[in-house]
């Protein structure tokens, strides 16, 4: 459980800065940090 924490903001901070560097991916990156946040929290239902 600790990793998924830890994931997460690392995601984010990752999903800033491609959205600095190329708006133009601003969709894509939204969706893929929506999908990865999603599947991060169903994991320790998954896991249990």
């Amino acid at each position: 459980m600790n990793n998924i924490i830890v994931i997460q903001p690392l995601i984010a901070l990752i999903a800033g800065i491609l959205i600095l560097i190329a708006p133009r991916l601003l969709n894509y990156v939204v969706a893929i940090y929506l999908i990865i946040i999603g599947i991060t929290g169903l994991m320790p239902q998954l896991m249990s």
